[in-house]
Formats: structure tokens, C-alpha cells, sequence
């Protein structure tokens, strides 16, 4: 658990751990360099629990702290915890006993609840809705492309297995969704739970609200970077939808890949125009058949995406990926 600044909400984290009804588990608890009296709660429970195991980060920021805690753990299972968050008292229980019954790469995880004292904003709770819906119909790698699966703190893996996909990999944010990419990557087969196994706390000064690695360029470097390495091998053609500035931005990415493509839009002020040497054809007199062709869909409106993904509808859900 990698922690800056924790006061207000460290101690209610630990509390938390330290009342889970499975008792066979030790917290690697970096600190980041924190400028509060952090390290003195660490101290302070610490003593009063051997199994919490505080140390100070030798490099700097979320990942150098995910890999100095883990280089000094030796559990069996691996799993991560955010410092302002709360641990359902039987959530380490509940993942272990999921993994438990799987001999096989897999990752346990279930359902998430986001809790604010100003109240939780729209975004995050429509996160929250369509991560639990994941769980809940057992599809979470069908939507990777959209956003990150798998949420940070909600997961646990056998040691062996998370080593095996390359653990807490350095130098890449955002860092869980480059996990769940990997985990994809390596066919990792997710178990899920209809239980809430992590409390999600929404609050002004969260990293993910403020940190450059967590704005909303790298989610779709990422996703392209991943696209270009694991799904283009599979197809012979390729189609864009969407012609706005992530469109704009895959557009480009896949001409410098030297990859060719079709790229369509509804916009009648855009159909017809040269945009980097691609002429926009009219999404509408596109045919969308041949299980050799991805879609890549681009398109941010939500009525826009309902409407393509109506239309798509009698096209194999694993060839339509929607990056947006």
C-alpha cells in the first residue's frame, strides 16, 4: 500500500485491515514521502500490530512504492490497498477463498462502492455501475478498450502467477490499467464475486484527481499501444468511427504504425475531407461484415455509441473495440 499525506483517512484505512475476518496477512505499507504525521501513524500501529510493516520509498511516486513494498513481502497471494479507502472487513477472505479453488492464472475480484462526505459525483458512480456490471456478468476483458476493468484495489493474485505477467511493471501509468491490460494479455481467467470487496472513498485531493500520470491522454496511449500489440495480428482490415480529437489521435497512431484503414464518421461536415491523408467516408454507407475486420469505435457522445452499438449488433462482440 503506497501512501502520501494519509491524514485525514490513514487511519480508518488500517483499522480496516487490521479487523478483516481472514488474519493471515501482512501490509506492506510504503511511504512516499509524505510531509504530514504519517510516518508517526505508521510507528504507531506498527507497534501495536507486527503485521503492519511500514517503510519509506526509495524512488518516488505510486509505482517505485508498489515495487519497494512488494520486493519486501512474501506472501502467497498479492494483492494492493489504497490509503484512503476501506476494507469490507471480509474482503481478503472472500478473494483468497475465490482464488483458492483455481489452480489456474487467475485473478479474483468483485463489486466496488464509491463514498464521499460531499457525496459521490455522477462520473465516478457511472464507473461504479459499469464495473459491478462486469462482475456481474462475468465479461470484464470483452470491455477493456473502454476503460481499466478491473479496479486497483479490488483484485487479489497467487504471487507466482502475478510475477508471471510482470507485477507492479515500472515507468508505466496509469499503472492498473496497464496491469489489467497485461493480465488480458496472459489469458489470466478473472473470477468474480457478487460481493462489495472494496469502499472506494471520493475526495478533492485523491492522486487520481490530480496526478499528470492519471490524465486522460495516457488512458488512450495505452489502450493504443496494447491494441497495436495484441488485437492487430488478428485482423486484416480495420475501421475507425469517429472523427473528433480522439479520433483524430487513433487516426494518427495507426498511420504511424503503417497500419491501413478505413475511417468513417456522421459528421456531414467532415465526410469527404482529407484529414492526414485519409479521406472520411460517411459511416452511414459503410457495410460492417467479415470476421477478418476490426471497428474501432472513437466516438465520446453516449447516445452516438447506443446508436453504433445497435447497428453492430448482429457483429461479433469480440471484434469491436471501443476506445472511448
Amino acid at each position: 500500500m503506497p501512501v502520501r499525506n494519509g491524514i485525514p483517512y490513514l487511519q480508518e484505512c488500517l483499522n480496516s485491515i487490521i479487523n478483516q475476518s481472514y488474519i493471515n496477512w501482512e501490509l506492506h505499507v510504503v511511504n512516499d514521502h509524505s510531509v504530514d504525521i504519517t510516518q508517526e501513524i505508521l510507528d504507531r500501529y506498527a507497534e501495536l500490530d507486527h503485521r503492519i510493516k511500514p517503510s519509506k520509498n526509495q524512488g518516488y511516486g505510486i509505482i517505485d512504492a508498489l515495487n519497494s513494498g512488494y520486493s519486501l513481502s512474501s506472501g502467497k497471494y498479492v494483492t494492493r490497498m489504497d490509503a484512503d479507502d476501506i476494507m469490507p472487513e471480509h474482503k481478503l477472505e472472500t478473494l483468497h477463498n475465490l482464488l483458492a479453488k483455481e489452480s489456474s492464472a487467475s485473478v479474483a475480484t468483485g463489486l466496488v462502492t464509491y463514498f464521499s462526505a460531499d457525496g459521490v459525483k455522477d462520473g465516478y458512480r457511472s464507473y461504479e455501475t459499469w464495473l459491478n456490471q462486469l462482475c456481474l456478468d462475468k465479461n470484464h476483458f470483452q470491455y477493456i478498450y473502454k476503460e481499466c476493468v478491473i479496479a486497483s484495489p479490488a483484485w487479489m493474485m497467487r504471487r507466482e502467477h502475478f510475477d508471471s505477467i510482470g507485477g507492479f511493471r515500472s515507468e508505466t501509468y496509469p499503472e492498473d490499467y496497464d496491469l489489467c491490460f497485461r493480465m488480458y494479455e496472459h489469458n489470466v481467467k478473472v473470477i468474480p464475486t457478487n460481493i462489495i470487496v472494496h469502499q472506494w472513498r471520493d475526495h478533492g485531493s485523491r492522486t487520481s484527481r490530480n496526478d499528470q500520470n492519471y490524465a486522460d491522454n495516457r488512458f488512450l496511449d495505452l489502450k493504443l499501444e496494447y491494441f497495436i500489440k495484441i488485437e492487430v495480428p488478428k485482423y486484416n482490415n480495420f475501421i475507425l468511427l469517429g472523427a473528433g480529437k480522439k479520433g483524430k489521435t487513433t487516426a494518427k497512431f495507426l498511420l504511424d504504425n503503417d497500419i491501413k484503414f478505413i475511417w468513417a464518421t456522421n459528421n456531414s461536415k467532415k465526410i469527404g475531407i482529407n484529414i492526414y491523408g485519409v479521406i472520411l467516408t460517411n459511416y452511414d454507407l459503410l457495410k460492417f461484415d467479415g470476421a477478418n475486420t476490426a471497428i474501432l469505435v472513437s466516438i465520446a457522445n453516449k447516445e452516438e455509441q447506443a446508436e453504433i452499438k445497435d447497428r453492430l449488433s448482429m457483429i461479433e462482440p469480440s471484434q469491436v473495440y471501443f476506445l472511448c
